[in-house]
């Protein structure tokens, strides 16, 4: 008992000696100790990291800057064990490298470890497969800290979907959570749309092209009837599920029911003018609907006037619409020009990409000059050549990350709380 008291006393006063030194220096023990070579882009991360109050440390690969290194597994495991000294650390960003199932099991045992502080955990677009979602899954089974997992760009399949969809029937602290294009599949979508329903935590969802080759769209079927019994979700991200006027009918039925959601990502899918005017029905009936992304679909003419007439109803909230691409000509830009002027809450839309005849470009132009849309509230901006009116584009769009703050941001001033 004696001898393991000393053990325990030795470690707590190595690892309060190594979190007092900076990290950078710590990074170099541990290389050295694991023969691990030195990541020149780490270090100099790291020399730049001050941990005496929380930080966000940042090593994104998607930088253009010269001889920069992507992070490696082996960088993981320098990184994870240097890390665990230090639990300042609220958010890690290592999106856009070259992590493996391996690199997830070292950042696993980060997430397991008692009393982390970490917030935010971003591996978008890495090398991680079923495995290493399953043991980030089971790390999260425990984890009471952190509220922000973004996954999407790996590669995770069925089973890694389904063990994080297990995850989230414990897991009531995350609050989002990414897997756009992870190749989901049918049942990884009907188990988180299960889980979802007795989850009370999570705000936001990204499931964008999931792999389904079934054309009954039971995946619709699960998610409207989750959306009436949801009462924490408020984003949903859909894009790119094949979503037909048929799915879009079925969705709407939950979302007729639902009580809570703000932002519908619907962007690059199948839905029509009849799509439309199903969505257009859920905006008449108070729906809390505030952002709704329809980009690239094909709702026509008609469908830009079933929306504009919703829009200006008493129970619309909308404040922000995107219909980019969606083959509208100029009756339903004007339309939508009609509503803008009309609706006491809408302030943002976005039209590039469809038929920009003349008299939409003055229609548009006129919304400007007046004041009732601003350059920053959507994507075109009017010029005139020969006594013609014509729009040009301007690279703004929808945010994303809409209603859920930031974890960054919560870090930054997590003095001072911040309404969710």
């Amino acid at each position: 008992m004696t001898q393991l008291y000393v053990v325990a006393i030795t470690m707590a006063f190595l690892a309060t000696v190594m979190s007092a030194e900076p990290i950078s220096e710590c990074y170099k023990v541990i290389c050295e100790n694991e023969g691990i070579t030195i990541n020149p882009f780490v270090l100099e991360n790291l020399e730049r990291t001050t941990t005496t109050r929380n930080f966000t440390l940042n090593l994104a690969g998607n930088r253009k800057q010269k001889s920069f290194q992507r992070l490696s597994d082996n960088d993981v495991l320098a990184l994870s064990k240097c890390l665990l000294n230090y639990r300042t650390l609220t958010g890690l960003d290592m999106g856009y490298n070259n992590i493996s199932d391996e690199g997830a099991a070292y950042l696993a045992k980060l997430l397991e470890a008692q009393d982390t502080m970490l917030r935010s955990l971003d591996l978008t677009f890495n090398n991680i497969q079923t495995n290493g979602a399953e043991v980030l899954a089971s790390s999260l089974q425990g984890n009471s800290s952190l509220l922000s997992l973004r996954l999407s760009g790996n590669k995770i399949g069925r089973k890694g979907g389904l063990n994080l969809a297990c995850m989230l029937r414990v897991n009531m602290t995350l609050q989002e959570l990414e897997l756009g294009e992870c190749d989901l599949e049918m049942q990884s979508m009907i188990a988180l749309s299960t889980a979802l329903k007795n989850n009370t935590t999570l705000r936001s969802v990204d499931v964008s092209r999931a792999l389904l080759f079934s054309l009954l769209e039971e995946w619709a079927v699960h998610f409207s009837k989750m959306l009436p019994v949801n009462n924490s979700l408020v984003e949903l991200h859909l894009g790119k599920m094949g979503l037909t006027d048929t799915g879009m009918e079925r969705l709407s039925e939950g979302l007729k029911l639902n009580h809570r959601l703000r932002y519908l990502d619907l962007r690059c899918n199948r839905v029509s003018r009849d799509g439309a005017l199903h969505l257009s029905r859920v905006l008449k009936e108070n729906s809390p609907l505030e952002v709704i992304d329809l980009s690239s679909n094909r709702i026509e003419d008609p469908g830009a006037e079933y929306l504009s007439e919703a829009i200006c109803c008493k129970g619309s909230v909308l404040r922000e619409l995107s219909v980019c691409r969606n083959n509208i000509s100029t009756r339903g830009l004007l339309s939508l020009a009609g509503a803008l002027s009309n609706s006491p809450t809408l302030t943002h839309i976005y039209i590039w990409g469809n038929h920009l005849e003349e008299p939409v470009c003055q229609a548009f132009r006129e919304l400007l000059n007046t004041g009732r849309l601003t350059p920053e509230q959507t994507d075109v901006r009017p010029y005139e050549v020969d006594g013609h009116v014509f729009l040009a584009e301007l690279f703004h769009h929808l945010r994303k990350h809409h209603f859920f703050i930031d974890v960054n941001e919560q870090n930054a001033g997590s003095d001072s709380p911040q309404n969710q």
